[in-house]
């Protein structure tokens, strides 16, 4: 039960010949139970085969998740059994034809059975496939227990790591933009200080030297800025 590329190409062109044929020559794979969605594990699994042209006999294929196609099983046209002690078992499956239909069973449903359930039949040297029956377990959410060590761990992380964890983008973007706002505000106003400064420390060093200019000039005898020297006078 291995899967075959040769199965593959068969079922490719089976589904074309299949809706060729147009809907009187539908077939149908289905599980026993109607009211039945998801097998569970472990459970025995009945599924029928309910062909258009009850002359010829059904083959079984599974096809898994991966896409493969697994050979399950041939139930001949001529296994007229109406008996249901009478019955062709493997290890793992069971197949008989209870009057109209095919039906393959599955005892005990594993995760390996999972897949799509297909029957084939060959009729006019022409392969007919059925409508696909899925059999999946049913999905289920568990959440993570919460566990001493996870605990302690937690307990473990620094005040940096619990800020920088529970830290959003929004909050993140908003400190950057103001951070940038504080930047073009401050920083013309640190310039304009900044050349006050020079310019005070400037006017400083100017007026200090022109006082020591003044006070270096020479003052008249009279006191008197512009009056000319008196000549002392001789007498003969």
């Amino acid at each position: 039960m291995a899967g075959s590329p040769a199965l593959l190409l068969l079922l490719s062109l089976g589904l074309c010949c299949t809706s060729a044929q147009g809907q009187r020559n539908k077939m149908e794979a289905r599980f026993l139970d109607r009211n039945l969605k998801h097998p569970q594990e472990g459970q025995r699994l009945e599924l029928e085969c309910l062909p258009y042209n009850r002359d010829n006999g059904v083959s079984w294929v599974r096809q898994d998740k991966d896409g493969k196609l697994h050979f399950i099983t041939y139930i001949p046209v001529f296994s007229r059994t109406t008996d249901p002690g009478s019955k062709t078992t493997s290890s793992q499956f069971e197949w008989s034809k209870q009057e109209n239909s095919f039906r393959l069973v599955v005892k005990n449903f594993k995760a390996q059975d999972q897949g799509t359930y297909f029957c084939i039949s060959n009729i006019n040297q022409v392969l007919h496939f059925s409508s696909g029956q899925p059999a999946f377990f049913p999905v289920t959410t568990t959440s993570a227990p919460t566990t001493p060590a996870a605990t302690n761990q937690s307990s473990q992380i620094s005040k940096t790591d619990i800020c920088m964890q529970s830290s959003d983008p929004g909050t993140s973007n908003k400190n950057m933009l103001n951070f940038y706002c504080e930047i073009y505000i401050w920083a013309p106003l640190a310039g304009v200080c900044l050349v006050l400064l020079v310019v005070l420390v400037v006017t400083i060093v100017l007026c200090q030297k022109t006082r020591r200019r003044r006070c270096r000039c020479k003052r008249p005898p009279n006191g008197k800025p512009g009056a000319k020297p008196s000549v002392p006078t001789r007498h003969i």
